[in-house]
């Protein structure tokens, strides 16, 4: 480590921090600003996200929040494989690359670390990990912290059964809404961005308390067609054939096909075509569209048969 740089501009790794904080890393980070440059979506998506987020720091600071009651919380929802927790990374670092001058950080959250089936030890994780732990980190300057699976921790409370020690899920719960009522007043610097595959799972008094709420979609055709055409772009890099392949008029009729996939999902189906004949594994330079909508025939079919099986 370069001792003239202060630990804040260092990743510091989950065995160095307490319970429930996975990472703590300077920002911008330049990994992370490519991972927002390569999630692609449609509808402007994207520019409502900066723009919440960018409001947080020049708005929270000097306005009191008796006239704008802001808790400097965006939630991000969706089906898995959109891209959320990326886009979520990949927002934080944007925002601290706006925001010259101040020295950002981001704290990811792990909010399996922080359960147990002992009575009150869950509800006490909790309140130690956001009145505590994030609350010194919001401490030494402008904070984003990274909540993954959101409903981890915020539990709808209405939904619970009696059983699986309810009570402490509950309280639990109740910790999270009292912390993020606490921090939103004591420091302003601070934003919270979470993610959920199931936001029917979460507590409406947690997504009351969101200063935005926005779906992250599958990508429609032209996003898809952009997509696909940034995968084929970089593995032609090292393969030129495959170059050509996203240049071509007939990528709109693959993306038409894939309709419906998501993201994660169209950046696997260049290497699943690969996979579709021994002679393209061998030399991927004979890729194909063709391979293409191979791979996009078969995964459509293996998802109907595995919602068919769930039906």
């Amino acid at each position: 480590m370069n001792p003239t740089n202060p630990p804040s501009l260092h990743l510091v790794q989950s065995q160095d921090l307490p319970r429930g904080i996975n990472s703590v890393r300077a920002l911008p980070a330049p990994d992370l600003g490519a991972l927002w440059d390569s999630i692609i979506l449609e509808d402007g998506i994207k520019d409502r996200l900066l723009s919440q987020a960018v409001l947080n720091y020049t708005l929270r600071p000097k306005v009191d929040r008796t006239a704008l009651p802001m808790h400097g919380v965006i939630l991000l929802v969706g089906p898995p494989g959109t891209g959320k927790t990326s886009l979520a990374k990949g927002l934080a670092s944007k925002v601290a690359s706006l925001m010259k001058g101040a020295k950002f950080r981001l704290v990811e959250v792990d909010p399996h670390a922080l359960t147990s089936s002992a009575m009150g030890k869950t509800q006490r994780a909790v309140g130690e990990l956001f009145s505590q732990s994030i609350a010194e980190q919001a401490a030494n300057g402008p904070t984003i912290v990274l909540l993954d699976e959101v409903e981890t921790l915020a539990s709808d409370r209405s939904r619970m059964s009696l059983e699986a020690n309810p009570i402490d899920i509950h309280r639990a719960t109740d910790a999270v809404l009292v912390q993020l009522d606490a921090l939103a007043s004591s420091h302003p610097q601070l934003l919270f961005l979470a993610t959920s595959n199931f936001p029917q799972a979460i507590d409406g008094a947690f997504t009351s308390r969101c200063d935005l709420v926005i779906e992250v979609p599958p990508p429609g055709p032209e996003a898809a067609r952009q997509i696909l055409r940034q995968c084929l772009a970089t593995v032609g890099e090292t393969f030129p054939a495959i170059a050509k392949l996203a240049e071509s008029r007939d990528l709109e009729r693959v993306a038409q096909a894939a309709a419906g996939l998501d993201g994660r999902t169209l950046r696997k189906l260049v290497v699943n075509a690969m996979a579709m004949r021994k002679e393209t594994a061998m030399d991927p330079n004979r890729l194909a569209l063709a391979d293409l909508e191979a791979a996009i025939r078969n995964t459509q079919g293996s998802r109907r048969a595995a919602e068919g099986e769930r039906q």
